[in-house]
């Protein structure tokens, strides 16, 4: 019987679900709201490279070209190379651009019945013979509607695009008090890189943020304004951003994503050797963490500018908050072309930003807020069931409750593929939607909805005891050989993939490691 496949988003995650449920025999409709492939490659500012190190960022089955050289190529270069995956494998076919997703509704048993079911879809099975999901689509081109009736829905929407977050102000003290004008990151990614340059020149530029849009933009500011009109970098909180990836001459692929260095952390599901050793192992993770930071002080001289994190760096690669810093940022900061200013919070007012507990305010023209993406909102706004939409989002105390950061066990005949991050997003998303592509084949079951909800309480706890007040960020970033040893476990796989006990024990995974079964 032929079975549909909805899949929502055609960025990296929409591509390899699209993929390895054709080859799976299934017939997959990809939607996307864009005219193109690419998820979050679509649209980058000039300056923007990509954070993860080219070997470890890339499809196991299509190697990078020769002609890109560099280890961090420019957003262009990694939107060719996505794009060039997709005419490869001939993706682009079951794509419809300029299409977007309205509402997603399951058609069959009631909410009760739901929730009276003790097996995922009431069977296990991930083709439930209960019900369908209706897909309604609007086309953004003639703006009409359409409906598509499918047999399993696989979200890709990703957390970092479409549904800005914008900060809230008190009455009258927001955006609307302002003289100048105030944007989001993601409309300034969207004008072509001449464009962005002339619309920041000759303004003083507030950028607020501190992750890696925000510290591009920075760039590409000062880079238009020099001295005269230098670009203010109003920031929250300090952040591990790394200079390279060789702390102290030493690879930090070795130090973080090898099996040794998994050892020293609590592991969701271990049993007692392994919390033992990772207790013994405390002061090493300690030192590991330390050395690292000691790197990164000396090469970005973080305490010249008071710019010295108070979190550790383990809590940083644990929330997969770790990007690399732009070149010459702090030297730009050094001769005044960028300034950095804490602001626990700020408001606006007619003339520029008043910091709280100032009284002058910072004079501006233009204010960029590169404050994030509100992922889980638009995770939820996709749905059309409330039942469902508290399902998606779970408790308020708790991060996202999916089952192998997949499945969502009282949701039926859908996965949500690459909202918990990593290192390495293609090679995390190219695990799951290999699992889910075996799933929906038969080789595996699901456990009881019971099981999985005792299984997602523990990746929580983890998440809880190493990402501290940034555990809401899903993130398997110091566990992503754990992770993966569980879905290559159900898959029926090898966990250990590498020849011999040291290359296995120390020896960094990547891609490459799971190219076969």
């Amino acid at each position: 019987m032929d079975r549909k496949v909805a899949i929502i988003g055609a960025g990296i995650s929409g591509l390899l679900a699209c993929k390895y449920t054709l080859s799976k025999g299934f017939h997959p409709i990809v939607f996307e709201s864009q005219s193109t492939v690419g998820g979050v490659w679509t649209k980058t500012v000039e300056t923007t490279k990509l954070q993860t190190p080219k070997p470890v960022y890339q499809f196991s089955d299509f190697p990078w070209p020769e002609s890109v050289s560099e280890d961090f190529p420019d957003g262009q270069k990694v939107f060719d190379y996505v794009n060039g995956y997709a005419k490869h494998f001939d993706l682009v076919k079951h794509i419809k651009f300029n299409t977007k997703v309205v509402g997603i509704e399951f058609e069959g048993p009631n909410d009760e019945e739901i929730q009276a079911w003790s097996l995922w879809g009431c069977n296990g099975e991930p083709f439930g013979s209960k019900g369908k999901w209706k897909v309604v689509v609007e086309d953004l081109v003639t703006l009409s509607t359409e409906i598509y009736n499918v047999d399993f829905v696989i979200v890709c929407v990703g957390r970092f695009s479409g549904l800005p977050n914008i900060p809230e102000f008190p009455p009258k003290k927001g955006p609307e008090a302002f003289d100048g004008k105030v944007i989001h990151s993601m409309e300034y990614a969207a004008m072509d890189h001449k464009q962005a340059a002339e619309f920041v020149k000759g303004k003083r530029v507030i950028v607020v943020g501190f992750q890696k849009s925000a510290l591009d933009i920075a760039v590409e500011c000062s880079a238009a304004n020099g001295k005269e009109d230098p670009c203010t970098v109003l920031y929250r909180t300090a952040h591990w951003n790394v200079p390279d990836y060789l702390p102290w001459g030493f690879s930090l692929a070795h130090m973080y994503l090898s099996r040794f260095s998994e050892l020293m952390v609590h592991k969701p599901g271990e049993g007692l050797l392994l919390s033992l050793l990772a207790t013994i192992l405390t002061p090493l993770r300690y030192a590991y963490s330390k050395f690292v930071e000691s790197d990164i002080k000396k090469k970005l001289r973080l305490e010249k500018h008071g710019m010295v994190p108070t979190h550790s760096f383990l809590k940083e690669i644990s929330s997969c908050l770790i990007s690399t810093v732009p070149e010459k940022f702090y030297d730009k900061v050094e001769n005044g072309e960028i300034k950095l200013k804490k602001a626990p919070s700020f408001s606006f007012c007619n003339n520029g930003v008043l910091v709280e507990g100032e009284t002058s305010p910072i004079e501006a023209d233009l204010v960029i807020l590169a404050t994030g993406f509100k992922g889980e909102k638009k995770l939820k706004h996709i749905f059309m069931s409330r039942t469902f939409q508290d399902y998606i989002t779970g408790s308020p105390d708790a991060a996202l409750p999916l089952y192998r950061e997949c499945i969502q066990p009282r949701i039926p005949q859908l996965a949500v593929i690459g909202f918990s991050e990593s290192i390495s997003n293609i090679f995390t998303s190219e695990m799951r939607c290999r699992w889910v592509a075996e799933l929906l084949d038969g080789t595996f079951k699901l456990p009881s909805i019971k099981d999985m909800e005792i299984n997602i309480k523990e990746w929580d706890e983890y998440l809880k005891q190493y990402s501290g007040g940034y555990y809401r960020r899903k993130c398997i970033g110091a566990l992503h050989i754990w992770y993966n040893d569980q879905l290559c476990k159900d898959m029926a796989w090898k966990p250990r993939r590498k020849k011999g006990f040291f290359a296995e024990l120390f020896e960094p995974y990547g891609p490459m490691d799971y190219v076969s079964n």
